[in-house]
């Protein structure tokens, strides 16, 4: 059966309810978004003269809970006219309106009663042969389709988003024993392609796959600082970005999330448990409840493990709670031997190696906790899934891991950890030891550019299914490898296409960088189709190499700057004036150069949460890679002849001006950063298959090489007074500083084409002298050094 998702209904606009509606809003879908309808009209209500037939007040819970997370930070929505497209209402009036939907989602309360009743009542309106789900975390999926026909059994199953639901990547797929396989397959790829989801088939067990490796691992953390003696802030220090965990870390997402949440969740675990092996561990500490009668429960009190406050001298100052004396006292400053030995070390694979083998607490801890999580999740199969990659995909898209536990292990070598774990009393189920005897001494492998898993039930290595549309530059660096130097590497994507792949440190754009960029079109000119510029690290670029910089503006060596300066706009324009297509693939932090590189190539293909921008300004400098004469540019169409309509040149301005950060793709396209031409991948796991296809599409079809714009309209003087005078007008109320409206000054110059005297026609390369001459001479003001020193010393640099 062809299957398509036009419209949908959420059921329930709580947190989770209202942010599932804005991501459903994100891809297009046109959403119904229902929930109660209140018991008593409040008092603004009635001054207003409402009654309780009043659509304002019938509808008041689904709105403004709706208005809630529209306005929550981070935004659910991509683009904030995506909100245009829920609907809302309420049960009593508008639940018949899902017969025209084609995707029904419960996302109520947490109550087996009132989820059944409301299934009840979906069951009279609903379409035969639409889909319906819960968004549950914790009901028994089986138990909810009691008294429903067959086709609502065999259309239902559980489908478990994680919060928030834009950016945490996991679906959950938990079918019942009524539900057509057909619906399991549509949903598991339905979430993959459209929703961008890592979507993982569970079974139906107590908090499925990613609550419960999870929620064991954050208890056995506890649970190893307890015995270590550490402290809150030593175990946030252990289990944060220093091994590729969420900055959060353990006590601070359970302030996030909720010290009551985390409590409900545990102790359901616990009692639903009953067979499991490790079930005491799910017991909460004496501690935890103690912060609970206080009330104590994280940010929806104002304190928990952390507590925000003022400082005598009124700056914002994060205290940590004692557990010993619950008493809030200042932050410690953390140090390992063995974190500052691993510090340096950017591979999380070689990063986990130096952790484990030092003789501090931390490697102390680190064995403690992961020995016991390595035991527990290997006593989960089969009973949570048959598939040890689940565990590893479920707890990376919905805790955030970089790596779950048995890659983890794997990267610690196989052998010699379970041994280690056998001398600390972690023994490992027995399908551990006869993979062992099998001859497997690791859990996965790459065989010809495919990753694979050991197959627990067939005893072999197989492949993972669904990853036959990915590109993982990973799996295919070893054979596919072109060329490479210390910055960056190129790989044969096939078909004619190549990647230039960055490997610097956060892919910094540093010399080593733009050769290979180079490189690549020049391997593509000879030999290839096209390229694609694309990673698959943290990050697609924070920019420029600050450091070399600030060496050369310390020493006033203006001449290496220059030659920098002009090295990095004629790679940039090597990118659009090629024979090949060029394909940038842009995702998460894509900032300074990154951005200017992006505007210059044939198609930009960019992750949906593509956080793009140009914050030079906040360094003191402006963008001289070719990024303030390509906005330029792109704007000077919008221009008419004798016309001084300059909105567009001075929106442009702002967000260079103020360093404005896009939040999504989207929001790039207002900001005439990604343009029309432009296209964007949801899943960005999918991001460098989809490249690839953007550059063959180009390349089919007939590539050939743009003319250099020889006629960009610019507004000479009258532009420049125009935009100053905004400038001045902040100035004189103190909203920047002498320094920043002195960049501001400098950028205008360069937009405008300089000393004109009336509105012309300029050329790139003019606009590309004009931005380095700007750059170079803000690189010899004081203020500028200043804010760039502070930012390679990893504070926030004084806007002075």
């Amino acid at each position: 059966m062809k299957r398509s998702i036009k419209k949908t209904a959420v059921l329930g606009s709580g947190i989770m309810g209202s942010r599932i509606a804005c991501h459903f809003a994100n891809i297009g879908l046109e959403v119904l978004l229902l929930d109660i309808v209140p018991k008593d009209l409040s008092t603004r209500e009635k001054e207003k003269g409402l009654d309780q037939n009043s659509p304002e007040f019938r509808n008041r819970i689904v709105n403004e809970s709706l208005q809630v997370a529209i306005k929550s930070n981070p935004s659910p929505l991509y683009h904030k006219k995506f909100a245009d497209r829920i609907k809302t209402g309420n049960f009593e009036d508008d639940l018949k309106k899902i017969s025209s939907c084609d995707w029904v989602i419960e996302a109520i309360i947490e109550d087996l009663g009132i989820k059944k009743n409301l299934f009840e009542q979906v069951e009279k309106y609903r379409q035969p042969g639409s889909l319906i789900t819960s968004n549950t975390s914790g009901i028994p999926i089986r138990l909810m389709t009691d008294g429903r026909t067959d086709d609502f059994k065999s259309h239902f199953c559980g489908t478990h988003f994680f919060n928030p639901p834009r950016y945490l990547k996991l679906l959950e797929i938990i079918p019942t024993e009524y539900t057509k396989k057909e619906v399991v397959e549509f949903f598991q790829d339905y979430g993959k392609l459209f929703l961008g989801k890592t979507t993982v088939l569970c079974k139906d067990t107590p908090a499925f796959i990613s609550n419960r490796i999870g929620i064991y691992a954050i208890l056995k953390a506890v649970q190893s600082m307890q015995k270590l003696g550490l402290g809150i802030d030593e175990v946030d220090r252990l289990t944060g970005t220093t091994i590729g965990r969420p900055k959060s870390a353990t006590f601070r997402t359970s302030d996030i999330v909720g010290l009551d949440t985390l409590i409900k969740v545990a102790n359901n675990l616990y009692e639903s448990l009953e067979n499991d092996e490790q079930r005491e561990i799910f017991k909460l500490p004496e501690i935890i409840y103690e912060l609970e009668k206080k009330n104590w429960l994280g940010e929806k009190t104002k304190q928990g493990f952390y507590k925000k406050t003022k400082d005598k001298k009124g700056k914002t100052e994060i205290l940590t709670l004692d557990l010993k004396t619950f008493e809030y006292k200042p932050k410690k400053k953390v140090k390992f031997a063995s974190i500052g030995a691993s510090k340096a070390i950017d591979d999380l694979k070689q990063k986990f190696k130096i952790l484990f083998s030092g003789k501090d607490k931390a490697t102390q801890f680190y064995k403690d906790s992961f020995y016991g999580l390595f035991q527990y999740i290997t006593y989960r199969i089969p009973e949570i899934t048959d598939d040890l990659y689940k565990i590893d995909e479920g707890i990376k898209a919905g805790f955030g891991w970089q790596m779950g536990p048995f890659e983890t292990w794997d990267a610690l070598g196989f052998k010699n950890t379970l041994k280690e774990m056998e001398d600390a009393g972690c023994n490992p189920a027995t399908w551990v030891y006869k993979m062992l005897e099998e001859g497997h001494s690791s859990f996965y492998m790459v065989r010809d550019g495919t990753k694979q898993y050991y197959d627990i039930p067939s005893e072999s290595m197989k492949t993972i299914p669904g990853m036959e549309s990915f590109i993982i530059l990973d799996n295919i660096r070893e054979n596919n490898l072109v060329w490479s130097n210390a910055g960056c590497s190129i790989l044969d994507l096939g078909d004619g296409i190549l990647n230039v792949e960055f490997q610097s440190k956060m892919n910094t754009m540093g010399g080593e960088v733009l050769e290979g960029i180079h490189k690549g079109i020049d391997l593509a000119e000879q030999e290839y189709r096209g390229l694609v510029i694309g990673n698959q690290g943290q990050n697609f670029t924070v920019g420029a190499n600050l450091g070399v910089l600030f060496m050369y503006a310390i020493e006033q060596e203006y001449d290496e700057i220059d030659i920098i300066v002009n090295h990095f706009q004629q790679t940039t324009m090597r990118a659009r004036y090629s024979t090949i297509p060029v394909v940038v693939a842009p995702h998460t932090l894509t900032l300074g150069g990154g951005c200017e590189l992006a505007m210059h190539a044939d198609i930009v293909q960019a992750a949906a949460e593509t956080y793009i921008g140009l914050p030079e300004v906040g360094v003191g400098i402006l963008p001289a890679g070719g990024g303030t004469k390509e906005l330029t540019r792109r704007i000077s169409d919008t221009y008419q002849q004798g016309d001084v309509e300059m909105n567009d040149l001075q929106n442009i301005f702002m967000n260079i001006g103020m360093g404005k950060i896009a939040t999504s793709a989207y929001e790039a396209v207002d900001m005439k950063i990604l343009t029309d031409k432009d296209r964007i991948t949801v899943n960005g796991d999918r991001l460098i298959a989809d490249a690839k296809q953007s550059a063959l599409k180009l390349a089919v079809a007939g590539y050939s090489m743009p003319n250099p714009d020889q006629k960009i309209r610019v507004q000479g003087k009258s532009g420049i007074a125009l935009v100053l005078a905004g400038v001045n007008g902040m100035l004189m109320g103190n909203y920047i500083t002498e320094h920043d409206a002195k960049i501001a000054k400098k950028i205008a110059n360069v937009m405008c084409g300089g000393d004109l005297s009336y509105p012309t026609e300029v050329t790139e390369q003019y606009l590309l002298d004009l931005e380095r001459e700007a750059f170079l001479s803000l690189c010899g003001e004081r203020k500028t050094l200043e804010r760039i020193q502070a930012i390679l010393q990893g504070q926030k640099p004084l806007r002075n």
